[in-house]
């Protein structure tokens, strides 16, 4: 028994014992992990050596003349200790802190207090984001408030006396937009992103997004070496320096002087046809370069408001819609290579209305009983379009619009480059299907696919990708040019396109275009009017467009694109009176800046915007007797109210199916509703657009 006490004693002792040894050995392992912590970290008691962090930039955005239109600077946050300001002097810090910061004083007065009111003793954040010019300032003003005697000793949580003053500490990168909200929305916008404690930029939309792993800085730099009493680095051959690398520099094709005259052209143009959103487009035909991509659309991207939202996705090539007429030349582009029509092919209209089969009618505003191919273009016709059409099989007609870039990304270099929408082949082999695409219903468009299309017709059928950006840089002055994702595109044979080129000449020289001429240069294109759909039924708001294209006789050549979002005045939905116009301004400005010039060197003189619209394409539409009344003699305002009531004609606008609008008007509107146009058949005698009251145009349209 007694045995057995003593071996259970000894087992004792010896756990004891090994705990105890475990237990040392832990304290040994804490102790020397304690000291090589202190050996090798950075100690906050004075030490020989200091370093000086040089953290990378984001690259800038700079317009093709030189201007920044985008670039990064350092941020710095400014810290209190609220129990460290002398309470006599408090007033005295606010007061000159809201002076060096621009801050408001009472927004200050704030941040000393907690929710319940109460003074804060910790410390306080004043600011978050203060500019590189305002850190230098406030740091001078610390040491001011120093020698004013502002600031106390506290003791810290150790209980030793601590004198804490104002403190300046760099917290981050922010980026800057110097010219507000000129070039947006395609410079985008930007979010942030934590890097540990330091907040850095990452694009959200358009550029900044789209070439974000290469703008997005990349390593950052430092200083090190021996230290002087004061804390200074000393340089010497000791020193060790490490080169920062910035992001790269976008170099873009977009002059700031073009797109500037653009923007505020567009913002004009808005206001007088009171359009949702109007967005234009103008490149080099042989090589893409875009040399204005615009929006009247706009906001600045470092202040972005809750009305800014619907802007901030660039409609370009992020806003698919139904195109209208504006398909009409790439049908027959497809028809001409395929040798299954010639430009002087004849066609039977039968006078403006055809039908399909037992319910469905196709409809033209002008009523011929046929027209040539050309023709067909130059008066935008349904019904000799979809014969055209007929021509192609479901297959050539799909394979064909595919080769145009249709239902495909464009490759514009923004944040997103949507596809589109074409219908499927066994849709496109029946010929109601095949006649609707024909003249752009029944699919879905962008504008830069529209854009990279029609720029085939002016460069011998070859598609070009449009490109905003010309070249990226580093600190070390080299270039890299990045290539499309999207590559372009060999749509036709040249041939085709040469006599589709020459048709677009036709229908500005008397056709839906007119108003486009411009002397001494070589115009073209093709205007479309389209329903815009919603829930699945066409109602009465529209999609205005010009596509097509300006040169010289020097060998400058320009594809330009004009989409005009729901103009709402009265008549300004039709092409003719938005879109052309738009473009017409476009190309003034082009000669302006002498990128183009016009053979004989005049320069057209135009009117101002709201006059150049209004008055011209509605010069020969009558107005009626009532209208006449009213004009000419003045009343007051109560018996102006009264006579309106009676005499305004009020239209509903109806939502119309899909087939039905197929079946009663098919497609779009006259692009040109007041204009009279050679007719290639005496019997074809339609009411003269002169001789109709603006009531009875009104009542024939709607």
């Amino acid at each position: 028994m007694n045995k057995n006490r003593q071996n259970r004693a000894i087992h004792q002792r010896k756990y004891k014992i090994t705990g105890l040894f475990i237990i040392l050995t832990i304290a040994m392992l804490i102790f020397l992990s304690s000291v090589l912590k202190t050996i090798t970290s950075d100690r906050r008691i004075p030490s020989h050596h200091s370093t000086i962090h040089d953290r990378s930039f984001r690259g800038s955005i700079i317009s093709a003349d030189n201007y920044t239109l985008s670039n990064s600077q350092k941020t710095y946050q400014a810290v209190i200790r609220g129990a460290s300001i002398v309470p006599e002097k408090k007033a005295v810090f606010i007061k000159l802190f809201s002076i060096y910061s621009g801050i408001d004083e009472e927004k200050l007065r704030k941040k000393f207090k907690d929710r319940k009111g109460k003074e804060i003793k910790g410390n306080i954040i004043l600011s978050k984001s203060i500019t590189s010019r305002h850190a230098m300032q406030l740091k001078s003003l610390s040491y001011k408030l120093r020698k004013l005697g502002i600031f106390r000793w506290v003791k810290n949580g150790n209980g030793i006396d601590v004198l804490f003053g104002l403190d300046i500490i760099e917290n981050g990168e922010t980026r800057r937009f110097p010219l507000g909200d000129v070039m947006s929305p395609i410079l985008g916008y930007v979010g942030d992103k934590s890097d540990g404690r330091y907040t850095r930029p990452k694009g959200q939309k358009g550029l900044e997004r789209n070439y974000d792993k290469h703008i997005t800085s990349k390593k950052n730099g430092y200083f090190r070496g021996k230290r002087d009493v004061v804390g200074a680095v000393i340089h010497d051959q000791n020193s060790m320096k490490l080169q920062r690398v910035d992001g790269m520099d976008l170099h873009l094709n977009i002059p700031l002087a073009f797109q500037r005259r653009v923007e505020l052209m567009l913002d004009q143009m808005k206001e007088s046809i009171d359009a949702e959103e109007i967005i234009v487009g103008v490149m080099e035909s042989k090589t893409g370069k875009v040399l204005s991509l615009a929006s009247s659309e706009r906001y600045d991207p470092a202040h972005i408001t809750q009305k800014d939202i619907p802007a901030l996705n660039p409609k370009f090539s992020e806003y698919p819609y139904e195109a209208g007429s504006v398909l009409k030349p790439i049908t027959l582009a497809m028809a001409l290579d395929h040798k299954v029509v010639t430009p002087q092919t004849w066609f039977n209209t039968y006078n403006g209305r055809m039908k399909i089969g037992k319910r469905r009618t196709i409809t033209d505003d002008e009523k011929f009983d046929s027209l040539t191919a050309t023709d067909i273009i130059v008066h935008s016709s349904n019904v000799g379009i979809s014969q055209i059409s007929w021509r192609l099989t479901g297959k050539e007609f799909r394979e064909g619009l595919l080769k145009f870039g249709i239902a495909k990304p464009s490759g514009l270099d923004l944040s997103r480059d949507l596809p589109g929408q074409l219908k499927p082949l066994y849709k496109l082999d029946h010929k109601m299907h095949r006649a609707n695409s024909s003249y752009g219903y029944g699919m879905l468009v962008t504008f830069a696919q529209l854009f990279k299309a029609y720029s085939a017709f002016n460069n011998d059928g070859i598609a070009v990708t449009p490109r905003i950006v010309n070249y990226l840089a580093d600190l070390k002055g080299n270039h890299y040019t990045m290539e499309p994702k999207v590559k372009n595109l060999q749509t036709v044979g040249k041939k085709a396109a040469n006599q589709i080129h020459d048709i677009l000449i036709e229908v500005v020289k008397r056709g839906t275009g007119v108003k486009a001429q411009y002397p001494g240069l070589e115009i073209g294109g093709k205007t479309g009017t389209a329903h815009i759909a919603k829930n699945g039924r066409y109602v009465r708001e529209y999609h205005s467009s010009f596509y097509g294209f300006a040169n010289d006789k020097e060998g400058n050549k320009y594809t330009i694109g004009v989409l005009v979002i729901r103009a709402k005045k009265r008549y300004k939905y039709f092409a003719s009176l938005s879109a052309v116009p738009t473009f017409k301004r476009i190309v003034h400005t082009l000669v302006e800046l002498d990128y183009l010039k016009p053979e004989g060197g005049e320069k057209e003189e135009l009117e101002p915007i709201i006059a150049n619209i209004i008055k011209p394409e509605l010069a020969t539409i009558e107005p009626t007797m009532e209208e006449k009344i009213i004009e000419i003699k003045p009343v007051k305002k109560k018996s102006v109210k009264k006579k309106t009531e009676k005499t305004k004609v009020t239209v509903k606008p109806k939502k119309a199916s899909v087939k039905e609008l197929f079946k009663i008007e098919t497609s779009e509107r006259s692009d040109n509703p007041a204009g009279t146009r050679t007719k290639p058949k005496e019997n074809s005698k339609p009411k003269p657009a002169k001789n109709r009251s603006a009531h009875e145009l009104f009542e024939d349209l709607f």
